[in-house]
């Protein structure tokens, strides 16, 4: 007989998934204390429990064994197509006593998904080697990387042969052209991002509008006196993309980074970044976060060297192939 019954996730299973959230995020936080530690207690990990039950189309599944609620998993799709016809499991939606069991979850709550043709799977998965493992036997693999570092103590030596500096009007043009060649690097191999890229009028015409932004701070890099790089810094709370559990407290953003092909090998993308980090310092935050495609060779290589440590893992499963 059955050691356990799967059955779908209902509002009563709220609390007890809220106590198993709790419980994995206080094992997370021993291997990264950066992470935001309100979440460790019930009362909050049960908001943020609430918040994937309550998110429109939400669907999913717990496992009960002699009674007691063991692992749950929930999911909703999202709203924009550039993620295709998708669910997604976040930092929230999931959370099991054994790695293992996540395989009988998913098992159990995708044939829904795939019923309702949504066959692009989205997980954001805490770094947890066993529960990353039990994800990759469901075919999962790693498409994106959320990372987090604590500011530096002492300040950073000047870079070499660059001139890194804040950003001015005159450097709009250029400016405009760098936000195009992030697009434009992952729509290559090996990424094949399906992100759009925006025309350069339309970037000129952004930057235009937003130079004068304080929430954000720009910098650029110099080699030779010709801008070849840039970097914009800015407070996490403007990143939709990082909240809740994978949101660190008082934490600065490194949110865009790019290079003109031309220029890369002579070291701008790693003292763009520590600019950005002395910024974050000097500003009080007490960490950066920042996040990649780790398809992207030059991304996953030039943050780790900085210091980033990846906190959560966002997987990606397309079904029927």
């Amino acid at each position: 007989m059955s050691r356990h019954v799967i059955r779908p996730f209902e509002e009563a299973d709220l609390a007890a998934a809220a106590s198993l959230l709790a419980q994995r995020h206080r094992v997370h936080r021993k291997r990264h204390p950066l992470l935001p530690a309100d979440y460790e207690d019930e009362r909050l990990a049960l908001v943020e429990v609430t918040g994937a039950w309550e998110t429109e189309g939400a669907s999913g599944a717990v496992m009960v064994e002699g009674g007691e609620v063991t692992g749950y998993l929930l999911a909703a799709p999202k709203p924009s197509a550039v993620w295709g016809p998708n669910i997604w499991v976040e930092a929230a939606g999931h959370a099991v006593r054994e790695p293992e069991h996540i395989r009988d979850l998913y098992g159990a709550a995708a044939a829904q998904w795939v019923e309702d043709g949504r066959i692009a799977h989205y997980v954001l998965v805490p770094d947890d080697a066993e529960l990353i493992d039990a994800w990759f036997r469901l075919a999962f693999g790693s498409q994106h990387a959320h990372a987090v570092r604590p500011v530096p103590d002492t300040p950073l030596p000047p870079a070499r042969d660059l001139v890194v500096r804040r950003a001015a009007r005159a450097d709009i043009p250029v400016l405009a052209e760098l936000d195009l060649v992030l697009p434009q690097h992952q729509a290559l191999s090996p990424v094949f991002s399906s992100g759009g890229i925006p025309t350069l009028e339309e970037a000129v015409a952004d930057w235009e509008e937003s130079i004068d932004d304080q929430d954000y701070v720009t910098f650029v890099a110099e080699y030779s006196g010709q801008a070849i790089g840039s970097a914009i810094g800015c407070s996490l709370d403007k990143s939709s993309a990082h909240n809740g559990l994978a949101k660190p407290d008082n934490a600065g953003f490194l949110g865009f980074a790019a290079v003109l092909p031309s220029a890369r090998g002579r070291g701008a993308g790693r003292a763009l970044g520590e600019a950005v980090l002395q910024w974050s310092a000097d500003t009080g935050y007490t960490s950066v976060v920042t996040d990649w495609r780790v398809t992207n060779l030059l991304s996953s290589r030039a943050w780790p060297r900085l210091g980033f440590r990846q906190t959560f893992h966002r997987l990606h499963r397309l079904i029927g192939h």
